[in-house]
């Protein structure tokens, strides 16, 4: 009787363990590797990051994979600390830009640094997992460039004039809200990179769809 117990017990506690490592790992998909910690800690918060390039063969493979969402109330210090060193880096003169994802420092997240061109002061500031709900029909043509592509500038056709945006701010609240013109097309570049895709893709599609 007494062992028959403790077999019981035994199963119990090795099923119980199991379990947990089911709900660690599900909860870990959302949360920083050790390697996305390092990059994000290893310097002060205001300091840049390395960006990421396309011409080199490792961070290429990078910038082609899709980011995870970021989970609030989860490592707080990390995302905020991501942030303030995204606005480094897109602010420093080695790397000047009106935007940036998370992707183009190495870090696998669903967070972009956008230059709000269209309001006063044209402040620099912090989406998180956004997600753009519609687009218009109406397109606008726009000459591009990407911090992670060095030397290459050209004109997209395929770009929505107004885009339907749906995100977190950096304190967790939820908003929507509806952007146009230019602006729209750096929602639409740094958004892309959340997903794997990079302004040359759309270049490309244009070639196709022209033969």
């Amino acid at each position: 009787m007494v062992n028959f117990t403790k077999n019981i017990l035994g199963k119990k506690l090795v099923l119980l363990v199991i379990i947990g490592m089911g709900l660690s790992s599900c909860g870990s998909s959302k949360s920083f590797s050790e390697r996305e910690k390092i990059l994000i800690t290893k310097k002060g918060a205001n300091q840049p990051m390395r960006v990421y390039l396309i011409t080199h063969k490792k961070d290429s493979v990078l910038l082609r994979k899709k980011s995870k969402p970021i989970r609030f109330k989860k490592q707080t210090y990390l995302i905020k600390k991501l942030a303030s060193r995204m606005l480094a880096t897109v602010q420093d003169s080695a790397s000047l830009g009106v935007g940036i994802a998370a992707p183009q420092v190495g870090v696998l997240k669903k967070m972009i640094v956008v230059q709000r061109l269209d309001k006063d002061g044209e402040p620099f500031e912090v989406y998180i997992n956004p997600v753009i709900k519609k687009y218009s029909e109406r397109k606008r043509p726009c000459t591009e460039g990407c911090l992670s592509i060095p030397g290459k500038r050209a004109t997209t056709l395929d770009r929505a004039y107004t885009v339907w945006l749906k995100y977190q701010t950096l304190n967790g609240e939820k908003k929507q809200e509806k952007v146009n013109d230019f602006v729209s097309v750096i929602f639409q570049h740094e958004i892309d990179h959340l997903n794997g895709i990079l302004f040359i893709d759309h270049l490309l599609k244009e070639v196709e769809e022209s033969k």
